[in-house]
């Protein structure tokens, strides 16, 4: 997305007060919407979370796992048009329908020249989709892991330390690469960790 594109942006009680690019969105630090998709997999009794690997071209986190699909909706977009991110990103077709809205979550990270403000709109799908199923945007995504859903808990609520995950990466010459290796949460885009435990607080509500 381009740093001249037009996001809606909210004071800090959430009222619509009007319109900026997303480069000043995030140099002024406006609270804008964001769209959040969290892929789950039951595969023999065992809960998988997908996580992608954001490109090393990105100008925001390059090369840290994030969540499954995640974008900003622009201003003459509905939450419901943020399916498109999926698409975009993933290359997977979801129907807005089949997913599961897990609430509005805000959090917000500031760093010396960048704050980020969002309300983000999340959601999880309950996905049938193993990880030759997907197609990468790879100037936004450059692979595709899944951890199992304990592990990823564990993590993010100090039982563990380290956690595996498993998938692929796509190399600059286009050739898939295996990734099976141990992260921490260094490994991770730095939402709060309050973020993290309230999804993963959601998310335990549809998977048990």
């Amino acid at each position: 997305m381009g740093e001249q594109e037009r996001i809606k942006i909210f004071d800090d009680h959430k009222n619509l007060i009007g319109v900026a690019s997303r480069s000043d969105v995030h140099r002024i630090g406006y609270w804008h919407e964001v769209f959040h998709c969290w892929f789950i997999r039951n595969e023999e009794g065992i809960d998988y979370i997908y996580l992608q690997l954001r490109s090393k071209n990105k100008k925001d986190y390059p090369n840290l796992l994030d969540i499954t699909a995640a974008g900003h909706l622009l201003a003459d977009e509905t939450v419901e048009d943020g399916v498109r991110e999926i698409k975009e990103e993933l290359g997977i077709d979801v129907a807005f329908e089949e997913l599961i809205k897990l609430g509005v979550l805000d959090y917000s990270v500031v760093q010396e020249d960048f704050i980020d403000k969002e309300l983000a709109n999340v959601f999880l799908y309950k996905s049938k989709n193993d990880l030759d199923d997907f197609t990468l945007q790879v100037e936004e995504v450059s692979g595709i892991v899944k951890a199992t859903f304990i592990d990823f808990s564990q993590l993010w609520f100090g039982e563990k330390d380290e956690i595996e995950i498993s998938g692929f990466e796509i190399k600059n010459d286009g050739k898939k690469k295996k990734i099976n290796e141990k992260v921490n949460r260094d490994r991770f885009v730095p939402h709060q960790v309050s973020f993290y435990k309230e999804v993963i607080r959601k998310i335990h509500e549809y998977v048990e």
